[in-house]
């Protein structure tokens, strides 16, 4: 019998650590979002594996393309640097409505 409650006792940790982590919520959500399907999907585990983000990018994958974006963002800031600077430096040659330039 002590057996018995110690693997109870095993299990009942286990449980509550599933319910902090918010496993359990998390599960309990995609279940119930597959129960209220109208059309079943022909794959539940798909199903379950797409609502809870596994089929998502590796991790290694989410490193080189935050990696990318990063460098697309640096990129971008030096071209709208680089666009303010020649606009002025154009307005600098455009004569005004004012000054009577051919327009």
């Amino acid at each position: 019998m002590a057996h018995y409650r110690g693997s109870e006792s095993k299990r009942e940790q286990f449980r509550r650590y599933l319910e902090k982590a918010g496993v359990l919520d998390s599960l309990t959500n995609v279940l119930v979002a597959l129960y209220e399907e109208t059309e079943k999907p022909t794959n539940a585990l798909d199903f379950v594996k797409q609502h809870l983000g596994v089929a998502g990018p590796e991790s290694g994958e989410t490193e080189t393309l935050r990696q990318e974006v990063a460098d697309l963002r640096g990129k971008c800031e030096k071209l709208t640097e680089e666009n303010k600077e020649l606009r002025s430096r154009l307005l600098q040659y455009e004569p005004t409505a004012t000054e009577g330039g051919p327009e």
